[in-house]
């Protein structure tokens, strides 16, 4: 009868240890901080969201953009410089624009495409940013860049 008291006690301490023991896995970083060494690279604007004011309903600003705009690809470099390439249908004038960019903490500056855009989302695929008062005052376009 003792070896099975026994038995039990120790199951028990065994099982309360592990129950005890067992936490919650914490949450590994990503490796997707906002850096300039993890935002090089190339993207395409997948959606363009314009709110007029905090209380206006979206408006899809991709809409009103040409054919041609649509499939460029913007190339942010790791020595801080920008192209933002004409590619699938072809612009009239498919310059290559080019310029300079730059992060800090949660800004991006991408000078000529995109002044002081705030960082809401960024998982190493996926950018979501935005910039308010461009047009009007309290407005807000929201930039959605997906890599390529």
């Amino acid at each position: 009868m003792k070896t099975t008291s026994m038995k039990w006690t120790l199951m028990v301490m065994v099982s309360a240890s592990m129950f005890f023991s067992c936490k919650k896995d914490e949450d590994k970083p990503s490796g997707c901080e906002i850096s300039k060494a993890n935002l090089t690279g190339s993207y395409k604007l997948t959606a363009l969201e314009y709110k007029q004011s905090a209380s206006a309903q979206p408006v899809n600003y991709l809409q009103y953009m040409e054919d041609c705009e649509k499939d460029n690809i913007l190339v942010l470099g790791n020595d801080g410089n920008y192209e933002n390439r004409d590619a699938g249908t072809v612009c009239s004038s498919h310059e290559v624009e080019k310029g300079t960019w730059d992060v800090e903490g949660h800004t991006i500056n991408i000078n000529g495409v995109l002044q002081h855009g705030i960082i809401t989302s960024y998982d190493c695929k996926t950018l979501i940013c935005y910039v308010e008062n461009g047009i009007t005052q309290g407005d807000r376009m929201t930039y959605t860049l997906v890599k390529q």
